[in-house]
C-alpha cells in the first residue's frame, strides 16, 4: 500500500519553532517526527511513500532524500503554497496510483499498528476509512460519531464523539469531483457521510496531536511512557 505523509503545512500554531524549521522536522526524543513515521512504515512493509512539501519543503527533501537510508522509496509532491489537506492529496494523486492508499498527518505521535490498516479491506460503498481516537483536551466534543457497524456519522449538537486521528485509508473516488486547488478535507468527508460512504474504527492506544510548542514539550517530557 502506498502512503502519503502530509508535510506541507506552515504550522502556524507551532510558531516560533516553525519559522525556520518545518513542523515534520521538529524532534521527538532527538529524531524528527517524520522519521519516526517513516521508520515505522518501513517496519510494517510500506516501501512507497509520497510526501507533500511547501513551507520550507527543501529542508524536508534534503533530510529524507530518496528514503533509501530507511529502505523505502520517497517521492515528493511539491506545492507552490500549501493546498490544505484535500488539495494536497488531489495534487499527489498521480503519484499515489489507482489503489487505496494510506494518509498520515505529519504532526501526530501515536503507536497505531500500521499492519492493521494495511490488512483492512474497504467495503463496497466505503470511499475512505478513518482511524478515530478519544477526544483530546483541546477538542473535547470530537469530530464525528461512529456507529456499531463502523460507519461514521455526523456529530450531533451537544454530543460527544471521537476525534479523527489524522490517519486513514483513502480512495481516489473521494476526490473525484474536486478540481485542483486549495481545499480542506472536511467538506469531502461530510459529503461522504451524507452518502453513507465513510467508514471508521476506534483506536484506544496512544495518540497525541503535536500541534503547539507546549504539546511538543509535553511529548518530549513523557517520551519514556510512549516508547
Amino acid at each position: 500500500m502506498r502512503v502519503m505523509i502530509l508535510a506541507a503545512g506552515v504550522g502556524e500554531r507551532m510558531r516560533p519553532l516553525t519559522e525556520h524549521t518545518p513542523k515534520p522536522l521538529l524532534r521527538v526524543a532527538g529524531t524528527p517526527l517524520i522519521e519516526h513515521h517513516i521508520r515505522r512504515l518501513a517496519s510494517a512493509g510500506c516501501s512507497e511513500i509520497v510526501i507533500n512539501v511547501a513551507h520550507l519543503g527543501q529542508q524536508i527533501m534534503d533530510y529524507c532524500a530518496d528514503g533509501s537510508q530507511w529502505g523505502v522509496t520517497i517521492v515528493y509532491s511539491r506545492e507552490g503554497s500549501p493546498l490544505e489537506t484535500a488539495g494536497g492529496i488531489v495534487n499527489a494523486l498521480p503519484l499515489l496510483g489507482n489503489k487505496p492508499f494510506m494518509v498520515i498527518n505529519g504532526d501526530i505521535w501515536f503507536d497505531y499498528p500500521f499492519e492493521q490498516l494495511i490488512a483492512y479491506r474497504l467495503r463496497p460503498d466505503e470511499v475512505a476509512h478513518l482511524v478515530m481516537v478519544e477526544n483530546p483536551p483541546q477538542h473535547i466534543f470530537g469530530d464525528f460519531q461512529l456507529d456499531n457497524e463502523g460507519w461514521i456519522k455526523p456529530l450531533e449538537a451537544g454530543a460527544y464523539g471521537f476525534t479523527y486521528a489524522g490517519l486513514g485509508i483513502y480512495t481516489a473516488a473521494l476526490f473525484a469531483a474536486m478540481p485542483r486547488g486549495r481545499m480542506p478535507l472536511r467538506p469531502l468527508l461530510d459529503a461522504a457521510i451524507r452518502k453513507g460512504q465513510l467508514g471508521g474504527e476506534r483506536y484506544a492506544g496512544q495518540w497525541l496531536d503535536v500541534g503547539t510548542p507546549e504539546r511538543l514539550r509535553e511529548l518530549n517530557s513523557m517520551i519514556g511512557g510512549f516508547i
